[in-house]
C-alpha cells in the first residue's frame, strides 16, 4: 500500500484531498507534526488562503526544515504550489524556495478572486497528467500566482485575463494551481497519477 502524508497546517481541504488520494489506493495519514512524514511514499503540501498565514504555521508546526530535505514526490495544491517559490507579493511573505521566482497578482482580470473552471494549455507532457484530455477543465480559487525565473519547470498554464501558472515541476516536486479535489473525475485522475508516482519512486528506492 503507497502511505501519503497530507501535510495539516491549518489550512486545505484535507478530507477532500484525503478521500481523493484513498479513491486511488492510497493509505493517508494527516500529518500536523514533522514525525508525521517518517515512512510515507509521498507527501501533499495543500493551502487555501493566503501564502503568509501558510508560511507562519508550517514554520510554528517546524515543517520547513523536512519540506526542504524532503527526497520522496511532493504535490503541492493552490497555496501549496506557491509556497514552493522564494516569496510571495502577497504579506510580502518568504517562501520555501524550492522553485525559483515569485508569486504575484493576476493582471487583468475581470475581477478578483478568480473562481471557477479553466481548462489548461500544457507546455510539456508530464506524469502528473496521464490519461487528462487536453480540454479537461479545473477548478480554481485564487487571486495569485506563480512567476517562475526557469521557464522550463512550466508544465501548464490557464489563461483568465493574462496567462498565469497552473501546474509545475523541478524533480519529484510538482504543484498545480487548481484544486483536483474539486474537479470531478480529472482532479481524481491527477490525484492518482501522483500515487502511482509515489508508488514508482517506492518501488525504485
Amino acid at each position: 500500500m503507497t502511505i501519503i502524508a497530507v501535510i495539516d497546517h491549518g489550512a486545505g481541504n484535507l478530507v477532500s484531498i484525503a478521500q481523493g488520494l484513498e479513491r486511488s489506493g492510497a493509505d493517508v495519514t494527516v500529518a500536523d507534526v514533522p514525525a508525521g512524514l517518517a515512512g510515507v511514499d509521498g507527501v501533499v503540501l495543500p493551502g487555501v488562503g493566503s501564502t503568509g498565514v501558510a508560511m507562519r504555521r508550517l514554520r510554528q508546526a517546524g515543517f520547513v526544515d523536512p519540506l526542504l530535505e524532503l527526497d520522496r514526490p511532493l504535490l503541492g495544491i493552490c497555496v501549496g504550489l506557491q509556497l514552493f517559490f522564494d516569496s510571495s507579493d502577497e504579506d510580502a511573505t518568504g517562501c520555501l524556495g524550492l522553485m525559483r521566482g515569485r508569486v504575484e497578482q493576476l493582471q487583468e482580470t475581470p475581477k478578483l478572486p478568480h473562481i471557477g473552471w479553466n481548462d489548461l494549455t500544457f507546455q510539456r507532457e508530464d506524469p502528473l497528467f496521464a490519461g487528462v484530455a487536453d480540454d479537461a477543465p479545473f477548478y480554481f480559487v485564487h487571486s495569485y500566482a506563480a512567476v517562475p525565473i526557469d521557464e522550463t519547470v512550466v508544465v501548464a498554464r490557464a489563461t483568465y485575463g493574462n496567462p498565469f501558472v497552473a501546474a509545475a515541476r523541478d524533480g519529484v516536486r510538482v504543484g498545480v494551481q487548481f484544486h483536483p479535489e474539486r474537479s470531478g473525475p480529472d482532479g481524481v485522475r491527477v490525484l492518482g497519477n501522483f500515487v502511482r508516482e509515489c508508488a514508482e519512486a517506492a518501488d525504485a528506492a
